[in-house]
Protein backbone atom coordinates (compact mmCIF):
# COMPACT_ATOMS: atom_id res chain seq x y z
CA UNK A 1 0.00 0.00 0.00
CA UNK A 2 2.90 2.12 -0.67
CA UNK A 3 1.65 5.96 -2.41
CA UNK A 4 2.01 5.94 -6.00
CA UNK A 5 3.09 8.48 -7.93
CA UNK A 6 0.71 8.10 -10.46
CA UNK A 7 -2.44 7.19 -9.19
CA UNK A 8 -4.31 10.52 -7.60
CA UNK A 9 -4.62 11.86 -4.18
CA UNK A 10 -8.06 10.96 -3.76
CA UNK A 11 -7.91 7.75 -5.19
CA UNK A 12 -4.80 6.85 -2.47
CA UNK A 13 -7.32 7.94 0.13
CA UNK A 14 -9.40 5.50 -1.38
CA UNK A 15 -7.58 2.83 -1.10
CA UNK A 16 -6.36 3.47 2.29
CA UNK A 17 -9.69 3.79 3.28
CA UNK A 18 -10.47 0.22 2.01
CA UNK A 19 -7.60 -1.40 3.55
CA UNK A 20 -8.57 0.03 6.35
CA UNK A 21 -12.74 -1.33 5.86
CA UNK A 22 -11.57 -4.64 4.92
CA UNK A 23 -9.23 -5.13 8.03
CA UNK A 24 -12.37 -4.27 10.12
CA UNK A 25 -14.45 -6.90 8.32
CA UNK A 26 -12.12 -9.44 8.50
CA UNK A 27 -11.13 -8.73 12.58
CA UNK A 28 -14.69 -9.14 12.84
CA UNK A 29 -15.54 -11.90 11.01
CA UNK A 30 -13.09 -13.70 12.91
CA UNK A 31 -14.07 -12.81 16.48
CA UNK A 32 -17.36 -12.84 16.13
CA UNK A 33 -17.60 -17.22 16.46
CA UNK A 34 -14.69 -17.06 18.96
CA UNK A 35 -16.45 -14.56 21.06
CA UNK A 36 -19.69 -16.95 20.74
CA UNK A 37 -18.09 -20.32 21.35
CA UNK A 38 -15.70 -19.26 24.43
CA UNK A 39 -17.91 -16.07 25.94
CA UNK A 40 -21.43 -17.56 24.96
CA UNK A 41 -20.76 -21.21 25.17
CA UNK A 42 -22.63 -22.11 21.81
CA UNK A 43 -22.21 -25.30 19.92
CA UNK A 44 -21.59 -25.98 16.39
CA UNK A 45 -25.33 -25.45 15.29
CA UNK A 46 -25.54 -21.97 16.98
CA UNK A 47 -22.37 -20.59 15.49
CA UNK A 48 -23.97 -21.89 11.92
CA UNK A 49 -26.61 -19.59 12.33
CA UNK A 50 -24.39 -17.02 13.52
CA UNK A 51 -22.41 -17.59 10.58
CA UNK A 52 -26.02 -17.23 8.24
CA UNK A 53 -26.50 -14.15 9.57
CA UNK A 54 -22.98 -12.83 9.31
CA UNK A 55 -22.91 -13.71 5.19
CA UNK A 56 -27.19 -12.94 4.79
CA UNK A 57 -26.74 -9.43 3.79
CA UNK A 58 -24.60 -9.67 0.41
CA UNK A 59 -27.68 -11.78 -0.76
CA UNK A 60 -30.06 -9.73 0.82
CA UNK A 61 -28.84 -6.26 0.54
CA UNK A 62 -26.47 -6.33 -2.72
CA UNK A 63 -29.42 -4.60 -4.97
CA UNK A 64 -30.79 -2.32 -2.60
CA UNK A 65 -27.08 -0.87 -2.14
CA UNK A 66 -26.65 -0.84 -5.49
CA UNK A 67 -29.82 1.39 -6.22
CA UNK A 68 -28.40 3.90 -3.76
CA UNK A 69 -24.94 3.87 -5.23
CA UNK A 70 -26.49 5.21 -8.25
CA UNK A 71 -28.90 7.30 -6.59
CA UNK A 72 -26.40 9.89 -4.16
CA UNK A 73 -22.66 10.55 -3.89
CA UNK A 74 -20.95 7.10 -3.45
CA UNK A 75 -18.02 8.82 -1.10
CA UNK A 76 -20.90 9.54 1.25
CA UNK A 77 -22.87 6.71 0.96
CA UNK A 78 -19.76 4.48 1.92
CA UNK A 79 -19.28 6.82 4.86
CA UNK A 80 -21.96 6.70 6.40
CA UNK A 81 -22.07 2.62 5.73
CA UNK A 82 -18.23 3.05 7.39
CA UNK A 83 -20.26 5.23 10.55
CA UNK A 84 -22.87 2.10 10.66
CA UNK A 85 -20.75 -0.38 10.83
CA UNK A 86 -18.61 0.90 13.71
CA UNK A 87 -21.36 1.96 15.62
CA UNK A 88 -22.42 -1.78 15.54
CA UNK A 89 -18.86 -2.85 16.15
CA UNK A 90 -19.29 -0.25 19.07
CA UNK A 91 -22.26 -1.83 20.14
CA UNK A 92 -21.13 -5.09 20.29
CA UNK A 93 -18.32 -3.89 22.67
CA UNK A 94 -20.47 -2.23 24.98
CA UNK A 95 -23.04 -5.33 25.25
CA UNK A 96 -19.87 -7.50 26.01
CA UNK A 97 -18.29 -5.04 28.50
CA UNK A 98 -21.67 -4.99 30.79
CA UNK A 99 -22.85 -8.64 30.47
CA UNK A 100 -25.56 -7.80 28.10
CA UNK A 101 -24.27 -9.72 25.07
CA UNK A 102 -26.26 -12.47 23.53
CA UNK A 103 -25.93 -14.52 20.63
CA UNK A 104 -29.29 -13.06 19.17
CA UNK A 105 -27.43 -9.97 19.60
CA UNK A 106 -24.05 -10.75 18.70
CA UNK A 107 -25.82 -12.25 15.18
CA UNK A 108 -28.48 -8.84 15.02
CA UNK A 109 -25.25 -6.23 15.45
CA UNK A 110 -23.44 -8.65 13.60
CA UNK A 111 -25.62 -8.47 10.36
CA UNK A 112 -26.09 -4.45 10.27
CA UNK A 113 -22.28 -4.29 10.52
CA UNK A 114 -21.98 -6.39 7.32
CA UNK A 115 -24.83 -4.31 5.90
CA UNK A 116 -21.90 -1.72 6.12
CA UNK A 117 -19.76 -3.92 4.38
CA UNK A 118 -22.41 -5.26 1.59
CA UNK A 119 -22.60 -1.13 0.83
CA UNK A 120 -19.02 -0.34 0.93
CA UNK A 121 -18.46 -3.50 -1.57
CA UNK A 122 -20.61 -2.41 -4.29
CA UNK A 123 -20.30 1.38 -4.57
CA UNK A 124 -16.26 1.56 -4.05
CA UNK A 125 -15.97 0.08 -7.48
CA UNK A 126 -18.45 2.21 -8.66
CA UNK A 127 -16.49 5.32 -7.40
CA UNK A 128 -12.99 4.39 -8.86
CA UNK A 129 -13.63 5.73 -12.32
CA UNK A 130 -14.63 8.71 -11.24
CA UNK A 131 -11.29 9.22 -9.48
CA UNK A 132 -8.82 7.61 -12.28
CA UNK A 133 -8.08 8.22 -15.68
CA UNK A 134 -9.17 4.85 -18.07
CA UNK A 135 -5.73 4.47 -18.57
CA UNK A 136 -5.56 3.49 -14.52
CA UNK A 137 -8.31 1.61 -14.12
CA UNK A 138 -6.97 -1.96 -13.99
CA UNK A 139 -3.32 -0.21 -11.78
CA UNK A 140 -6.61 1.05 -9.49
CA UNK A 141 -8.05 -1.87 -9.13
CA UNK A 142 -5.29 -3.72 -8.91
CA UNK A 143 -4.36 -1.76 -5.63
CA UNK A 144 -8.15 -1.96 -3.77
CA UNK A 145 -7.20 -6.03 -4.35
CA UNK A 146 -4.40 -5.81 -3.02
CA UNK A 147 -5.77 -4.08 -0.32
CA UNK A 148 -8.40 -6.52 0.18
CA UNK A 149 -6.14 -9.73 0.01
CA UNK A 150 -3.36 -8.48 2.62
CA UNK A 151 -6.94 -8.19 4.84
CA UNK A 152 -8.65 -11.49 3.86
CA UNK A 153 -4.97 -13.13 4.30
CA UNK A 154 -4.09 -11.37 7.40
CA UNK A 155 -7.11 -9.95 9.70
CA UNK A 156 -8.53 -13.56 10.42
CA UNK A 157 -5.10 -14.25 11.87
CA UNK A 158 -5.09 -11.11 13.71
CA UNK A 159 -8.49 -11.37 14.66
CA UNK A 160 -7.95 -14.86 16.36
CA UNK A 161 -4.92 -13.01 18.45
CA UNK A 162 -6.15 -10.07 19.24
CA UNK A 163 -9.18 -11.94 21.02
CA UNK A 164 -6.36 -14.44 22.89
CA UNK A 165 -4.12 -11.02 23.76
CA UNK A 166 -6.53 -8.40 24.95
CA UNK A 167 -10.19 -10.37 24.97
CA UNK A 168 -13.18 -9.98 23.03
CA UNK A 169 -14.43 -6.78 23.20
CA UNK A 170 -11.53 -5.03 22.74
CA UNK A 171 -10.76 -6.68 19.59
CA UNK A 172 -14.13 -5.55 18.19
CA UNK A 173 -13.20 -2.45 19.60
CA UNK A 174 -10.25 -2.40 17.23
CA UNK A 175 -12.19 -2.97 14.29
CA UNK A 176 -14.36 -0.09 15.21
CA UNK A 177 -11.25 2.04 15.32
CA UNK A 178 -10.73 0.90 12.01
CA UNK A 179 -14.12 1.64 10.24
CA UNK A 180 -13.93 5.33 11.72
CA UNK A 181 -10.37 5.19 10.28
CA UNK A 182 -12.31 4.44 7.19
CA UNK A 183 -14.39 7.29 7.26
CA UNK A 184 -12.08 9.94 8.04
CA UNK A 185 -9.99 8.70 4.64
CA UNK A 186 -13.14 9.01 2.91
CA UNK A 187 -14.12 12.04 3.80
CA UNK A 188 -11.34 13.63 1.80
CA UNK A 189 -12.14 12.66 -1.47
CA UNK A 190 -13.00 14.96 -3.83
CA UNK A 191 -15.77 12.86 -5.93
CA UNK A 192 -16.92 14.83 -8.93
CA UNK A 193 -20.86 15.51 -9.46
CA UNK A 194 -22.77 13.42 -11.39
CA UNK A 195 -25.32 14.16 -13.83
CA UNK A 196 -28.54 13.85 -11.58
CA UNK A 197 -31.00 11.46 -13.35
CA UNK A 198 -35.16 11.86 -12.58
CA UNK A 199 -36.01 9.18 -10.45
CA UNK A 200 -38.30 6.06 -11.03
CA UNK A 201 -39.98 2.91 -9.59
CA UNK A 202 -36.79 0.82 -7.65
CA UNK A 203 -38.07 -2.13 -9.33
CA UNK A 204 -37.98 0.03 -12.86
CA UNK A 205 -34.23 0.82 -11.95
CA UNK A 206 -33.21 -2.38 -10.64
CA UNK A 207 -34.56 -4.19 -13.65
CA UNK A 208 -32.28 -1.46 -15.97
CA UNK A 209 -29.22 -2.96 -14.17
CA UNK A 210 -30.00 -6.30 -14.64
CA UNK A 211 -30.98 -6.36 -17.90
CA UNK A 212 -27.96 -4.40 -18.37
CA UNK A 213 -25.55 -7.29 -17.53
CA UNK A 214 -27.63 -10.46 -18.63
CA UNK A 215 -28.39 -8.75 -22.42
CA UNK A 216 -24.57 -7.65 -22.81
CA UNK A 217 -22.40 -9.97 -24.80
CA UNK A 218 -19.67 -9.62 -22.55
CA UNK A 219 -20.63 -9.07 -19.10
CA UNK A 220 -23.09 -11.95 -19.56
CA UNK A 221 -20.26 -15.25 -19.71
CA UNK A 222 -18.78 -13.32 -17.19
CA UNK A 223 -21.66 -13.21 -14.46
CA UNK A 224 -21.80 -17.12 -15.53
CA UNK A 225 -18.83 -18.05 -14.85
CA UNK A 226 -18.18 -15.97 -11.48
CA UNK A 227 -21.37 -17.96 -10.06
CA UNK A 228 -20.25 -21.14 -11.39
CA UNK A 229 -16.78 -20.78 -9.69
CA UNK A 230 -18.53 -19.72 -6.48
CA UNK A 231 -20.62 -23.36 -6.71
CA UNK A 232 -17.28 -25.24 -7.23
CA UNK A 233 -14.72 -23.27 -5.08
CA UNK A 234 -17.21 -23.63 -1.76
CA UNK A 235 -17.89 -27.20 -2.96
CA UNK A 236 -14.00 -27.87 -2.60
CA UNK A 237 -13.78 -26.21 1.00
CA UNK A 238 -16.89 -27.66 2.51
CA UNK A 239 -15.07 -30.78 2.10
CA UNK A 240 -11.48 -29.93 2.34
CA UNK A 241 -10.90 -29.68 5.94
CA UNK A 242 -12.35 -33.18 7.06
CA UNK A 243 -10.36 -34.87 3.88
CA UNK A 244 -7.06 -33.26 4.86
CA UNK A 245 -6.97 -34.91 8.44
CA UNK A 246 -8.00 -38.34 7.55
CA UNK A 247 -6.20 -38.40 3.92
CA UNK A 248 -3.43 -36.18 4.09
CA UNK A 249 -2.21 -36.89 7.70
CA UNK A 250 -2.47 -32.83 8.58
CA UNK A 251 -2.83 -31.34 12.17
CA UNK A 252 -4.73 -28.48 12.91
CA UNK A 253 -1.61 -26.40 12.13
CA UNK A 254 -1.05 -27.54 9.00
CA UNK A 255 -4.59 -27.13 7.35
CA UNK A 256 -4.18 -23.90 8.30
CA UNK A 257 -0.78 -23.79 6.71
CA UNK A 258 -2.15 -25.08 3.24
CA UNK A 259 -5.54 -22.95 3.79
CA UNK A 260 -3.64 -19.63 4.20
CA UNK A 261 -1.73 -20.50 0.87
CA UNK A 262 -4.96 -19.11 -0.82
CA UNK A 263 -3.99 -15.63 0.71
CA UNK A 264 -0.70 -15.60 -0.40
CA UNK A 265 -1.62 -16.59 -3.36
CA UNK A 266 -4.38 -13.73 -3.91
CA UNK A 267 -1.84 -11.40 -2.84
CA UNK A 268 1.15 -12.53 -5.23
CA UNK A 269 -1.45 -12.31 -8.21
CA UNK A 270 -2.44 -8.58 -7.05
CA UNK A 271 0.93 -7.71 -7.08
CA UNK A 272 1.90 -8.97 -10.22
CA UNK A 273 -1.68 -7.90 -11.85
CA UNK A 274 -0.60 -4.60 -13.43
CA UNK A 275 2.61 -5.85 -14.92
CA UNK A 276 0.58 -9.02 -16.51
CA UNK A 277 -1.85 -7.04 -17.96
CA UNK A 278 0.77 -4.37 -19.63
CA UNK A 279 1.89 -7.80 -21.22
CA UNK A 280 -0.68 -9.88 -22.38
CA UNK A 281 -4.24 -9.10 -24.54
CA UNK A 282 -6.94 -8.18 -22.11
CA UNK A 283 -8.86 -10.80 -22.92
CA UNK A 284 -6.54 -13.04 -22.48
CA UNK A 285 -6.02 -12.23 -18.27
CA UNK A 286 -9.67 -12.51 -18.28
CA UNK A 287 -9.69 -16.23 -19.26
CA UNK A 288 -6.58 -16.79 -16.94
CA UNK A 289 -8.04 -16.87 -13.55
CA UNK A 290 -11.06 -19.44 -14.63
CA UNK A 291 -8.23 -21.85 -16.70
CA UNK A 292 -5.71 -21.39 -13.55
CA UNK A 293 -9.04 -22.30 -11.35
CA UNK A 294 -9.34 -25.52 -12.89
CA UNK A 295 -5.78 -26.42 -13.04
CA UNK A 296 -5.97 -25.77 -9.02
CA UNK A 297 -8.72 -28.48 -8.91
CA UNK A 298 -7.27 -31.11 -10.92
CA UNK A 299 -4.20 -31.16 -8.81
CA UNK A 300 -5.98 -31.07 -5.47
CA UNK A 301 -8.07 -34.43 -7.43
CA UNK A 302 -5.09 -35.81 -7.84
CA UNK A 303 -3.94 -35.53 -4.44
CA UNK A 304 -6.96 -38.73 -4.19
CA UNK A 305 -4.23 -40.35 -5.67
CA UNK A 306 -0.76 -38.97 -4.47
CA UNK A 307 -2.08 -37.78 -0.71
CA UNK A 308 0.89 -34.95 -0.81
CA UNK A 309 -0.04 -31.87 1.40
CA UNK A 310 2.49 -29.96 -0.96
CA UNK A 311 0.14 -30.89 -4.05
CA UNK A 312 -2.45 -29.50 -2.11
CA UNK A 313 -0.72 -26.19 -1.25
CA UNK A 314 0.00 -25.70 -4.62
CA UNK A 315 -4.02 -26.40 -5.50
CA UNK A 316 -4.80 -23.59 -2.68
CA UNK A 317 -2.09 -21.39 -3.75
CA UNK A 318 -3.54 -21.36 -7.67
CA UNK A 319 -6.73 -21.07 -6.24
CA UNK A 320 -6.40 -17.32 -5.58
CA UNK A 321 -3.27 -16.36 -7.81
CA UNK A 322 -5.13 -17.00 -10.74
CA UNK A 323 -8.63 -15.92 -9.94
CA UNK A 324 -7.45 -12.31 -7.92
CA UNK A 325 -6.23 -11.50 -12.33
CA UNK A 326 -9.80 -12.66 -13.36
CA UNK A 327 -11.22 -10.24 -10.14
CA UNK A 328 -9.14 -7.31 -11.34
CA UNK A 329 -9.35 -7.80 -15.33
CA UNK A 330 -13.57 -8.12 -15.00
CA UNK A 331 -13.85 -4.98 -12.64
CA UNK A 332 -12.09 -3.26 -15.21
CA UNK A 333 -14.14 -4.64 -17.76
CA UNK A 334 -17.30 -3.76 -15.79
CA UNK A 335 -16.38 -0.08 -15.51
CA UNK A 336 -14.81 0.37 -18.99
CA UNK A 337 -18.85 -0.82 -20.87
CA UNK A 338 -21.21 0.07 -18.05
CA UNK A 339 -22.27 3.57 -18.22
CA UNK A 340 -21.68 5.62 -15.12
CA UNK A 341 -25.60 5.90 -13.83
CA UNK A 342 -25.49 1.58 -13.96
CA UNK A 343 -22.38 1.47 -12.15
CA UNK A 344 -23.82 0.77 -8.38
CA UNK A 345 -26.96 -1.44 -9.93
CA UNK A 346 -24.26 -3.85 -11.81
CA UNK A 347 -21.85 -4.05 -9.33
CA UNK A 348 -24.92 -5.25 -7.00
CA UNK A 349 -25.71 -7.52 -9.48
CA UNK A 350 -21.67 -9.15 -9.66
CA UNK A 351 -22.05 -9.29 -6.03
CA UNK A 352 -25.29 -11.72 -6.43
CA UNK A 353 -23.14 -14.44 -7.68
CA UNK A 354 -21.82 -14.69 -4.12
CA UNK A 355 -25.47 -16.56 -3.88
CA UNK A 356 -23.88 -19.63 -5.10
CA UNK A 357 -21.63 -19.92 -2.17
CA UNK A 358 -24.03 -21.54 -0.22
CA UNK A 359 -25.36 -23.67 -3.08
CA UNK A 360 -21.71 -24.91 -3.38
CA UNK A 361 -21.43 -25.90 0.20
CA UNK A 362 -25.18 -27.62 0.39
CA UNK A 363 -24.06 -29.41 -2.57
CA UNK A 364 -20.59 -30.59 -0.83
CA UNK A 365 -22.75 -31.87 2.12
CA UNK A 366 -24.58 -33.68 -0.11
CA UNK A 367 -22.35 -35.28 -2.76
CA UNK A 368 -19.65 -35.74 0.67
CA UNK A 369 -22.04 -37.51 2.69
CA UNK A 370 -23.50 -40.58 0.35
CA UNK A 371 -20.50 -40.77 -2.11
CA UNK A 372 -17.11 -39.54 0.40
CA UNK A 373 -14.64 -36.21 -0.07
CA UNK A 374 -13.30 -38.00 -3.26
CA UNK A 375 -16.54 -38.02 -5.46
CA UNK A 376 -16.46 -34.01 -4.42
CA UNK A 377 -12.92 -33.21 -5.42
CA UNK A 378 -14.09 -35.30 -8.70
CA UNK A 379 -17.30 -32.99 -9.21
CA UNK A 380 -15.49 -29.76 -8.15
CA UNK A 381 -13.15 -30.29 -11.04
CA UNK A 382 -15.93 -30.88 -13.75
CA UNK A 383 -17.79 -27.67 -12.48
CA UNK A 384 -14.30 -25.64 -12.52
CA UNK A 385 -13.85 -27.14 -16.05
CA UNK A 386 -17.42 -25.53 -17.03
CA UNK A 387 -16.59 -22.49 -16.06
CA UNK A 388 -13.73 -22.00 -17.85
CA UNK A 389 -15.28 -23.45 -21.13
CA UNK A 390 -17.74 -21.20 -20.60
CA UNK A 391 -15.49 -18.40 -20.64
CA UNK A 392 -13.19 -19.55 -23.33
CA UNK A 393 -15.77 -19.86 -25.35
CA UNK A 394 -17.37 -16.29 -25.11
CA UNK A 395 -16.06 -13.20 -26.87
CA UNK A 396 -14.68 -11.96 -24.01
CA UNK A 397 -11.45 -13.70 -24.01
CA UNK A 398 -10.90 -12.06 -27.86
CA UNK A 399 -11.04 -8.66 -26.43
CA UNK A 400 -6.99 -7.16 -27.36
CA UNK A 401 -7.37 -4.04 -25.24
CA UNK A 402 -9.84 -2.68 -22.32
CA UNK A 403 -12.55 -1.27 -23.96
CA UNK A 404 -12.94 2.51 -24.26
CA UNK A 405 -15.00 3.89 -20.98
CA UNK A 406 -19.00 4.43 -21.47
CA UNK A 407 -20.04 7.86 -20.70
CA UNK A 408 -22.91 8.41 -17.99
Amino acid sequence: MLPSPTLPASFQRLAWSNLAAQSAEQIALAAAPIVAVLALGVGEGETGLLQTALTAPFVLFAIPAGLLADRMPRRRLMAAAEAVRALALLAILIAFATGALTLSLLAALGFTAVCGTVVFSVAAPALVPSLVDPAQLAAANARIELARTIAFAGGPALGGMLVGWIGGAPAFGCAAALSLVAVLCLAGIAEPARTVLPRRHPLAEIKEGAAFVFSHALLRPVFATQFIFNTAHFLLLAVFVPYAVHRLGLSAGGVGTVLSMFGIGMVCGALLATRIMRRLPFGTVIGLGPVTGFAAALVMALTTLVPSPLLAALSFFLLGAGPILWVISTTTLRQSVTPAGLLGRVSAINILSYGARPLGSLLGAAVGARYGADMCLYLASAIFGLQALVIVTSPVVGIARQPVPQPA
